[in-house]
């Protein structure tokens, strides 16, 4: 007898069945195995707070993270003062709706320790003129109206430095304010107005700096826009508006996927300029640099504070 001979042969009927129910058990336990995968992914959806979930190109970037395997749960508030801290107590995985000058403020006030992790897009301060319609028309002794909030006011000042109109003592920054004007090498003089005002004032002005929402409620088109923020600009950096989270979870390399397929989808960036009234302009700014950007921010946030 051969070693490759079996001592006692399995009788062919009873083989059979004993594959057919191995393949049984085999089939259940793959079932059973997807179904816990699709528990679990819905268990672990990624949550991201924003204002504005109704947005459509939000339904768009959840349906184009499913695609790639992540499931997001899209997280509505109603606003800006709740999605931090509702990150800050685990309550969300990322957060989705503030500029880096926003995050600074609440890490330094709150002792909160959110970074940043991608950016999304930079809505611009735009420059309105009924007088000119170019930045060389511009002459000495113009005025140019601004917003006179604190925040706002510095904004207008680096759009107007960064496109020529004036400059700013040191360079400015997030807390430039009327004083730090070098009126000598500047080409117009600065008039502060209340921001929900500029709209209506733009006729008293050689030119203004609107708000995009006032300016869109007052009718002025995009196309009427003389200069604005420019992303490449240092400067307007801080008004970068980005994905957060928290420091511990900077470097996860699912959230770094859904900053990707974020910027990297048409449809998605699309649908964000779509909704800005076509004013938003789409970044891609690495994430150290963002995270260096608010380091900078916070610090002067301290020292100003």
């Amino acid at each position: 007898m051969s070693e490759a001979t079996p001592l006692i042969e399995a009788p062919k009927k009873k083989r059979g069945r004993l594959v057919a129910i191995v393949v049984a058990i085999v089939v259940v336990l793959a079932a059973v195995g997807v179904g816990i995968a699709v528990a679990n992914r819905g268990g672990d959806a990624v949550r991201i707070g924003v204002v504005g979930a109704s947005d459509p190109y939000w339904s768009t970037f959840a349906e184009a993270a499913a695609d790639e395997g992540i499931d997001v749960e899209i997280v509505d508030f109603a606003n800006y003062e709740q999605p931090n801290p509702a990150l800050t107590e685990g309550e969300l995985d990322l957060n989705q709706f503030q500029h880096l000058v926003y995050l600074a403020q609440y890490d330094v006030s709150a002792d909160a320790d959110l970074v940043p992790i991608g950016s999304t897009a930079i809505y611009p301060l735009p420059l309105y003129s009924q007088e000119h319609t170019s930045l060389d028309q511009f002459s000495k002794g113009d005025t140019v109206a601004v917003p006179d909030d604190a925040s706002n006011l510095a904004r207008s000042l680096l759009v107007l430095q960064s496109n020529g109109l004036i400059e700013l003592k040191d360079g400015g920054d997030v807390f430039s304010g009327l004083d730090d004007i070098d009126t000598e090498a500047s080409t117009v003089t600065v008039s502060p107005v209340a921001a929900d005002l500029a709209a209506t004032s733009l006729p008293d002005f050689d030119g203004a700096i609107i708000n995009n929402e006032y300016a869109t409620k007052a009718g002025l088109s995009p196309d009427a826009i003389i200069a604005q923020d420019d992303p490449s600009d240092p400067a307007s950096l801080p008004y970068v508006n980005v994905f957060a989270a928290r420091a511990d979870d900077a470097d996860d390399e699912t959230y770094a996927k859904l900053v990707q397929i974020y910027q990297d989808t048409k449809a998605v960036t699309d649908g964000v300029v779509e909704n800005s009234g076509g004013t938003a302009l789409t970044t891609t700014v690495p994430a150290a640099d963002l995270r260096e950007t608010l380091e900078q921010t916070k610090e002067l946030v301290e020292q100003n504070g």
